[in-house]
């Protein structure tokens, strides 16, 4: 697979390295020729100097060919510009943008344009690492739109069906820990004593759910009539 890269900083030289590692072919675009350096010597890709978004700079870089583009340069503005034309012009259908503004990400990525808003993802990370006992979140999309997180569940959930956790909760379990080994849930799952829940929440709901889940359940339709 051929991929362009924009963008030959400390992200871009990594990527680069790594896709040759993965014995795919790789050219990497940059304004500033000095930030080849980064590359080392013995670079195997092709380097390219210009503007990510021009299209001469493109066809250089090989984008006809490309199978994958990824925008990872220091501007939001020329990222997004980028991506658009190696989508729209030349036909590329995997790309990818890194975008410092989050809310922007979102736009972006209402329109279809993969974004990794690296900004957040990285506080979110960094907040996990400093309070880990205040924060059940273990992973977050690149989009920084959902979080996979580890509510403590209360006791009497144990003898509850799944299904009636995530009636209440509105949240989506991705899987459940019991006795140390993962397994996929099933809509006729019953909760354990020590299952672990891991699941799938918006930033809209993660407060209810671990409050939910570190509560009692409230009665409904489901558990009655188990």
């Amino acid at each position: 697979m051929h991929v362009v890269i924009l963008g030959c900083g400390r992200t871009g030289a990594t990527l680069a390295h790594d896709l040759l590692q993965r014995s795919h072919t790789v050219a990497i675009i940059d304004r500033d020729i000095a930030a080849f350096r980064r590359l080392g010597n013995g670079f195997e890709g092709r380097v390219v100097t210009g503007n990510g978004f021009d299209k001469g700079v493109l066809l250089q870089a090989g984008i006809e060919q490309a199978e994958a583009f990824a925008a990872v340069a220091n501007g939001d503005n020329s990222n997004i510009i980028a991506v658009r034309v190696a989508r729209e012009t030349f036909g590329v259908s995997r790309v990818i943008a890194r975008i410092y503004d989050a809310r922007r990400a979102e736009v972006y990525e209402r329109l279809g344009i993969p974004t990794i808003a690296t900004v957040r993802w990285a506080a979110h990370r960094m907040l996990r690492a400093l309070c880990p006992s205040e924060d059940p979140e273990i992973w977050r999309d690149p989009t920084s739109m959902v979080a996979l997180i580890t509510p403590a569940l209360h006791p009497d959930w144990v003898g509850r069906r799944l299904t009636e956790w995530e009636l209440q909760t509105g949240a989506r379990v991705a899987y459940i820990t019991r006795f140390g080994i993962a397994t996929l849930p099933t809509s006729s799952m019953v909760l354990g004593d020590g299952d672990q829940l891991a699941a799938l929440v918006t930033d809209a709901i993660a407060d209810r759910v671990v409050s939910i889940t570190s509560s009692s359940p409230v009665e409904s339709s489901i558990s009655g009539a188990q």
